[in-house]
Parts: structure tokens; sequence; C-alpha cells
């Protein structure tokens, strides 16, 4: 990565054995936030052109939230050390953050507080709920884990997303496929908005997990690789995965209106099941059903899991 290219990227790098900066990270983190809220949003007088920075100065965010300047000031550029519970929670209110990102900050600012776990230990899929995907018929449905990896599928899934058996291991990855595969770039509607999805899914797992080396050679890669990557993780935004609807375009069977929801297991908070659904009698629906009959001659592999 050349300077130029390293000046654009934020967080971590490509570079065997590194991690997320945590100083840096909460320091980019906590600017941004700021710099997305205007006076008026929080009741503050706006002074038009004689401002100097976008968003709210630092002595309007440190009133706001009941602290010092110099306090507010040593924080924003990365010393959250001995920061209590409550000023943090302060700072988020003031800078109305959302639970995703107010937890952000907590992993960011108080990192001792967080159980840490081995970076390099296999992400597995219990065979019962490997099962459990095999028998969901007609709903499309996946296992995502840890920087994002897909972990388990099945028949369904490969039919609507694409036949992840077919691909190495390290390439069945949202944020792989997401902005190194073009196909993917005519699959979702919405690319953009998926796009954002899965940096702010990334860049709340390297929030938890900054000593993760294969996350940090994850981001490195698609920094150096996607344009639209960089922009996007400059952002700093972070996202939980939820519940939602998104717009496809599929190659066989045209538009697709699915809702998806989005289930941690309760044994492994670092994977979620992920379900698809269609709204019964609806043309999305009936294009479902067409997939599930076409069955094998839908997809080459079938369900195929990491177990």
């Amino acid at each position: 990565m050349d300077e130029q290219l390293e000046a654009a990227v934020s967080g971590p790098v490509d570079t065997p054995g590194a991690g997320l900066d945590r100083r840096a990270e909460l320091s980019e983190f906590l600017r941004t936030r700021r710099a997305r809220l205007k006076p008026q949003d929080v009741g503050l007088p706006d002074y038009g052109r004689h401002r100097r920075v976008p968003g709210l100065r630092r002595e309007e965010l440190a009133q706001l939230a009941g602290v010092s300047v110099a306090y507010y000031t040593r924080l924003e550029q990365g010393n959250g050390r001995n920061v209590s519970a409550e000023v943090l929670d302060s700072i988020a209110r003031a800078l109305r953050l959302n639970h995703a990102e107010h937890s952000h900050l907590i992993h960011l600012a108080k990192p001792k507080q967080h159980k840490k776990r081995p970076a390099a230990r296999p992400q597995q899929v219990r065979a019962a709920l490997g099962q459990l995907l095999d028998s969901m018929e007609g709903v499309p449905a996946y296992v995502v884990g840890r920087r994002s990896d897909v972990l388990a599928w099945n028949r369904m899934a490969a039919a609507v997303f694409g036949d992840w058996g077919e691909l190495p291991e390290r390439e069945r990855n949202w944020a792989r496929l997401v902005f190194l595969r073009p196909e993917y770039r005519d699959l979702f509607a919405d690319w953009e908005q998926k796009a954002s999805d899965v940096v702010g899914h990334l860049r709340l797992d390297a929030g938890c997990h900054p000593d993760d080396p294969r996350l940090s050679a994850l981001v490195g890669e698609l920094s150096v690789k996607s344009e639209d990557f960089r922009r996007l993780w400059a952002r700093h935004d972070v996202k939980e995965k939820t519940y939602g609807v998104k717009l496809l375009r599929h190659p066989l069977v045209g538009e697709l209106t699915l809702s998806f929801e989005t289930f941690r297991l309760g044994d492994d908070s670092e994977q979620s099941l992920i379900t698809y659904h269609a709204e019964p009698g609806s043309a999305s629906a009936d294009a479902l059903r067409l997939l599930a009959s076409w069955g094998a001659d839908a997809t080459a592999s079938g369900a195929t899991r990491r177990v």
C-alpha cells in the first residue's frame, strides 16, 4: 500500500499480525460523529459562515456532555484511559449515538471490559444447526460469523445468492462478494445500501476484535482493491445485523422483494442465522417457489457447510 493510499484508509492495514489502532479509531469515530451534527440539531445557535469546522465544535460537544473541553479533547485524541461509563454515556447522548454506535464507543474506549477471544480460532457451525438449514425448504437461510464470513447455507440461499460451494473458502465472505465480484452489484438493486451495511458490520466487528490479523488483512486487501470500500470505510459508520427488506434482481426469475430477519445464536454471539422470505401471495413468493421447484438445477452443490 503506497503512502497516498495508506493516508486515505482509516483502520487496520494489510500488514501480517497488525491490528486495529484503538486510539486512532476512537479519535476518528468521535470526530466523524461530531462532524455530522449541526448546531440546530441540538438547540445551539448557528453562526453560519463564521463556523470553521463541519458540525459541532469540541467545546460545544463538551458543553452538551457536561465535561470540560480539555477532558473531551483528550478523549477525541484517542486517550480513553480511565474514562468512566457515565462519561461515555453522556457523550453518547450528546452525539445522539444509536445502540450499535454506543457499543462501538465503549469497545474502543474501555477495551479491558471485554473478554478477548482467540482471533485465529476457526468458527464452526453445530451439526444440528446445519440440519435445521437443510430442513428450511423454500426459505433462503445462511449462517454468518466473524469478519462477515458465510459459514453455512441451505440450497435456497445458494439458489438466490449464488452457489458459494463453488468458491474457495476465503471467498465465502460478504465483504469480498459485495466489493470484489461484479455479479453482486447486479444482484442487489440498492447496491450502495448493501455495501454500506456490510462495511458497518465489519467496522463493528473490528471494534470488538482489534487484534484479529485476518480481519486486518481483509480490510487492507479491500482498501487496496476497491475505491468504494475505502470511501465507505472512511465514514466510520457502524451497524448491527437486524431486519429489513432487500430488492434483488435475480438472473433467472427477475425481481425479488425479500424480507430478512437476523437471529443471534445463543451459544455463540459471533454467529447469526439470517433468513429471507417473501410476502405470501406476492410475485416474489411465486418466484421463490419456482426456484425451489428447480431444486438441483438451481444450484449444483446444494447445502454446504463448514463443520
